[in-house]
């Protein structure tokens, strides 16, 4: 009798098992497969424009920010009061304030000073993380009164991705 039980629940435990994986395998809805007329139809369909962006230190994209760090690392040069006079398919270009660290005597005891400037960002790339985008890839620095010490007037840098 005891043989009979076992084998009774160990039957009784693997129909419910069964039932239990089947069921939830029905319930899980299926994906059709794209037709050959669908993928036409989205191949012929017009292209969203791109919209250009500027990636910040944590590769988050900027429309027109109002600030942008520059010294991902520690932070001792940034830009800020951005005005952004053109946002562009090319090029964009705004006026705004580069505070900089004269770090005298050293960084952790500098003093940050403001340098009035033009910004201008150009050579936009495609943006792997999203096919819509394009990223600016270069930056360039106008300063428009004087300049840090140790800079030229103008200053251009690779944008990071």
């Amino acid at each position: 009798m005891r043989k009979l039980t076992v084998r009774a629940a160990v039957t009784f435990c693997a129909a419910v098992s069964l039932a239990t994986v089947m069921g939830t395998a029905d319930a899980a809805p299926t994906a059709s497969p794209r037709s050959a007329h669908t993928i036409a139809q989205e191949s012929t369909q017009p292209q969203v424009p791109t919209q250009d962006v500027i990636l910040d230190c944590f590769s988050h994209p900027q429309v027109e920010p109002g600030d942008f760090v520059l010294a991902c690392g520690d932070g001792n040069s940034r830009l800020i009061s951005l005005q952004w006079s053109r946002w562009g398919a090319n090029s964009a270009v705004a006026t705004g304030i580069n505070v900089v660290n004269d770090c005298k005597p050293y960084c952790a005891a500098g003093t940050f000073r403001k340098y009035p400037v033009t910004v201008r960002l150009d050579r936009p790339q495609a943006w792997k993380n999203n096919p819509q985008s394009s990223r600016y890839t270069r930056l360039t620095l106008l300063y428009t009164d004087t300049e840090p010490a140790g800079y030229a007037q103008t200053v251009t840098y690779p944008l990071w991705n």
